[in-house]
């Protein structure tokens, strides 16, 4: 991969603490994150480039100790991940409410509850090639309009017909943020921390997995499933509001070739940085800038070369490899899990269970979720990313095999809890480690299409169930689910790199 800073290296571990012991951020809450400065690593050296010596935007960006305007960019993009889980996990809860008032079979309801993922399939896809030929910004804000429309339409589809087109839409909407909101954390984050953040963000979903649940325990018994979608809808002026604080990610301007605009945002993101930082903080950037900026020149070049169409160079060596995996990981991977979670609700409820305790116990096997996130966070920066994909999808199988099979309440709940703590910390590193394998100009893309992909098998999960359900029962549903888990375990040993501590130009 061309790149303009060939010379760029990342600090072996005695290089960046010395005798001191790195301290650990994991476990405290995020405003409480340790701000971390380029003196806990080497000075940056001086980069020859091309024809010149020069500063780059992903140098710039990568010598920026974490603070709270980082922070406040992270919290608006999360707070879109959270919204998003909040409206898919919906559907687990209020799908047998649907089912009764349009008199569905188990087919007809399978069906309904994949609409949403064909509509993924073309947001996530269109909105990659968008965000990078368009920019980051403008696609995310554009993904709210159409997501809160669609869901408020939702609550008043007058049949089935109607209803499913309305979450094709919704799927579209949701879908559009996804890729684009992981890269811009990527773009923004340094290497140094970039993979927790990221798996941070996919944290919002458990979070929002329960809200949902919660939502839907408070909301459905009085206003029906059309009252849940209204309230659903109602967040999006807000998010859409605050996601106006989000700068366009400068990495994308200068590899674009839009210098001069790079140069504005980054100096914009530098000057909010050195205004979160006390007056010492400040001066030791300032120090530390001295030998970075030690250059015959300052100014921002692109961190890349395009070397051609962003749709095209993920099929080329050496992304070609890594296209395969990633879309055999998302198909497999998401057929499996939406596949089980669209049905939970319903599958509790065939075994006896009524709503309101269906309800109960889903929410309680999601808070498995919320330590799983926060592992598998960690566990991506210490382990690394492929061993910590593999054993989260293994370790899903196996619990969501035993799962299904229980004939005990206990046991399960218990492998239902093992099983939301290892799906969630699946969903952490997916994340974290899609964006991460594609170069800048063609990351949105490449994150889109896998995502796509996964919306595939997302699509023909909820289907699947409902066609194997009458035939197989219960057992038969879990057995495929563990099944697909495990196919993308396997692809992920035979195909996967590792990117844990590198920059995003060196992978």
């Amino acid at each position: 991969m061309p790149i303009a800073d060939h010379a760029f290296r990342l600090p072996k571990p005695e290089e960046k603490y010395g005798n001191r012991k790195p301290e650990a951020t994991l476990g405290k809450p995020l405003g409480l994150l340790r701000i971390r400065f380029a003196s806990d690593v080497p000075p940056l050296k001086s980069v020859k480039s091309q024809s010149m010596s020069t500063i780059t935007i992903a140098q710039r960006l990568e010598r920026l100790p974490i603070t709270k305007y980082q922070r406040l960019i992270f919290a608006v993009i999360a707070s879109a991940w959270f919204f998003d889980c909040l409206d898919v996990a919906m559907m687990t809860f209020v799908l047998s409410h649907i089912a009764a008032e349009f008199s569905l079979n188990a087919t007809q309801a399978g069906a309904l509850g994949s609409m949403s993922f064909i509509g993924m399939f073309v947001g996530a896809a269109s909105a990659g090639l968008l965000a990078d030929k368009y920019g980051r910004v403008i696609v995310f804000r554009a993904s709210i309009v159409i997501w809160g429309l669609a869901s408020l339409g939702c609550a008043f589809a007058p049949n089935l017909e109607i209803l499913m087109l309305l979450r094709i839409l919704l799927g579209v909407g949701l879908a559009m943020e996804l890729p684009v909101g992981q890269s811009m954390i990527c773009e923004f984050v340094p290497a140094r921390v970039r993979g927790r953040y990221v798996a941070l963000l996919e944290g919002m979903w458990p979070i929002g997995f329960i809200a949902a649940g919660l939502l839907a325990m408070f909301v459905v018994p009085t206003w029906g499933w059309r009252g849940a979608f209204i309230a659903e809808a109602i967040p999006a002026l807000f998010v859409l509001v605050i996601r106006r604080m989000v700068p366009e990610s400068p990495r994308w301007l200068a590899d674009s070739g839009q210098a001069q605009r790079a140069e504005q945002v980054m100096t914009q993101i530098e000057d909010n940085v050195k205004k979160s930082l006390s007056t010492s903080d400040q001066e030791k950037l300032l120090a530390e800038d001295k030998i970075l900026f030690a250059t015959p020149s300052g100014s921002c070049q692109p961190g890349g070369i395009r070397t051609g169409f962003a749709a095209g160079i993920i099929f080329k060596k050496p992304y070609l490899k890594r296209t395969i995996m990633l879309w055999s990981l998302w198909f497999f991977a998401l057929l499996g899990y939406y596949g089980l979670t669209t049905w939970l609700g319903a599958l509790l409820e065939a075994k006896g269970i009524d709503f309101a305790k269906s309800t109960e116990f889903i929410i309680k096997m999601s808070l498995a979720g919320v330590p799983g996130f926060f592992t598998a966070a960690w566990l991506v920066e210490s382990w690394g990313r492929k061993p910590t994909m593999i054993c989260t999808l293994l370790c899903s199988a196996v619990s969501a095999y035993f799962y299904g099979t229980a004939t005990d309440t206990t046991i399960m709940i218990t492998f239902g809890l093992i099983m939301q703590f290892f799906l969630f910390g699946m969903w952490s590193v997916l994340y974290a480690y899609t964006p991460e394998l594609y170069p800048t100009y063609a990351r949105a893309t490449g994150s889109g299409f896998a995502s796509s992909i996964g919306r595939l098998g997302a699509l023909l999960g909820p289907f699947l169930i409902g066609v194997i359900l009458p035939v197989h029962g219960q057992q038969g549903v879990f057995a495929m689910a563990a099944g697909a888990l495990v196919s993308a375990a396997f692809m992920v040993f035979i195909l996967g790199e590792e990117t844990r501590g590198k920059m995003l130009e060196e992978i």
